[in-house]
């Protein structure tokens, strides 16, 4: 692997959407941002140091990738694929 993942599949192991198919409507549906461009790709390649903007129902979540996901496991092993950099977040460490 080159360090890139479909963005839709990144969105589901970082346990942003309940499903594959629920992350790739988001992209699609215009809800991301990669690096502050809008993507409607959910096939989009995502590497460490991109910077996602996801608009959420009710809230705005600004993630920067750190890793490639392998799987779907809990939120412990979610959180190590990204930095949440979201406004009025407080780091957690």
């Amino acid at each position: 692997m080159d360090g890139t993942q479909r963005l839709d599949k990144w969105l589901w192991y970082a346990r942003v959407a309940k499903t594959r198919s629920l992350a790739a409507r988001l992209v699609a549906d215009g809800h991301v941002r990669l690096n502050a461009r809008r993507i409607e790709t959910p096939a989009k390649g995502v590497a460490p140091g991109d910077i996602l903007t996801i608009a959420l129902e009710r809230q705005v979540r600004v993630l920067k990738v750190t890793a490639p996901g392998t799987r779907r496991g809990g939120y412990p092993e979610a959180k190590l694929l990204f930095e949440d950099l979201s406004p009025g977040e407080v780091a957690h460490e």
